[in-house]
């Protein structure tokens, strides 16, 4: 007796390591892309201009997808995380990733109007509350405390500007 051959569903979920080896690939073919038609200023910069990093990452980005696919259809497979606690049985919490997909969108909504210090304090109170904290005299502050040091932290220490929103002036 021969035994059949396998289907191709069961091929693939075999082999689904094949599928981050495409998305590497696709997003090595991204950035090289981007990077090959980039209008740069090529006067007075030395040999190490603003393609270089999107290049080498983009040619690693390749590498990696040439790597991994080669080791899965030689037979490699990824280890389970030993450390891993899940019940894969349990339904996901889809009332926590909906929460803080809000959360993000909101942030990405408000950023403009009201300033990174007003939105990003919403955002790390709404992401703690979606998370499960319900101190609700705690959680604010911190929040606050924790956006605006982000907020000093980037736009006065680093010198990446930041939106103020109405504090613009106060800060």
């Amino acid at each position: 007796m021969t035994t059949p051959p396998p289907s191709r569903r069961s091929w693939l979920r075999e082999h689904s390591e094949l599928g981050v080896g495409v998305v590497l690939l696709l997003l090595g073919v991204l950035v090289l892309a981007d990077a090959l038609t980039m209008a740069v200023d090529v006067g007075g910069r030395g040999p190490v201009g603003p393609r270089t990093v999107p290049l080498v990452v983009g040619a690693g980005l390749l590498l990696v997808a040439a790597l991994l696919t080669v080791d899965v259809l030689r037979g490699g497979r990824g280890e389970a995380e030993g450390g891993e606690d899940v019940d894969l049985s349990e339904p996901g919490d889809w009332r926590t990733v909906l929460l803080l997909a809000g959360v993000f969108l909101g942030f990405a909504a408000l950023i403009g109007p009201v300033g990174f210090p007003v939105a990003g304090a919403l955002l790390f109170w709404g992401a703690a509350y979606a998370l499960g904290s319900r101190h609700l005299h705690r959680d604010p502050l911190i929040a606050a405390a924790l956006s605006l040091a982000t907020y000093v932290v980037f736009d006065h220490l680093l010198g990446v500007p930041l939106p103020g929103g109405p504090l613009m002036g106060v800060l």
